[in-house]
């Protein structure tokens, strides 16, 4: 299975097509909705994970770009600085993917980095300021 974080840009010409759809039915891929801004008739922009069987996901992108949406893989990526962080879990109260939890009984901040959708939100919450941002260079 392979699975990649996306940035994906519809133009005006085809922001109501059923592109997402297609990628499941055509190609077998799953999806995760991270963030959407679609705007009927003009543009849209949609933050995903996708994932499915490495030969149906460079299918699926190729069908994508032929489609005319603009595909960007994410080039940040979100880490955690264990020094400055002092386990208050602020951060998992505004994290989509689930990549920051709490575990019990132990009350320990834990941060999955596979699960992380790099949207960012918990950057601003973190009163540590924990929480950093630094670009991918294998996603470039």
């Amino acid at each position: 299975m392979h699975a990649e974080m996306l940035i994906l840009h519809f133009s005006r010409k085809v922001v109501d097509q059923p592109i997402i759809y297609r990628l499941v039915k055509d190609y077998d891929l799953e999806f995760n909705l991270l963030k959407a801004a679609i705007n009927p008739l003009q543009e849209g922009v949609i933050v995903m994970e996708l994932r499915g069987h490495p030969k149906n996901f460079r299918r699926g992108l190729k069908y994508l770009r032929d489609a005319g949406v603009e595909v960007k893989r994410v080039a940040r990526e979100v880490t955690r600085n264990e020094e400055l962080c002092y386990q208050c879990g602020t951060c998992t109260a505004v994290c989509p993917s689930g990549a920051l939890s709490v575990k019990r009984p132990e009350m320990a901040v834990v941060f999955d980095a596979t699960k992380c959708s790099a949207c960012e939100l918990c950057c601003p919450v973190c009163p540590a300021r924990a929480m950093e941002v630094r670009l991918n260079r294998s996603a470039v």
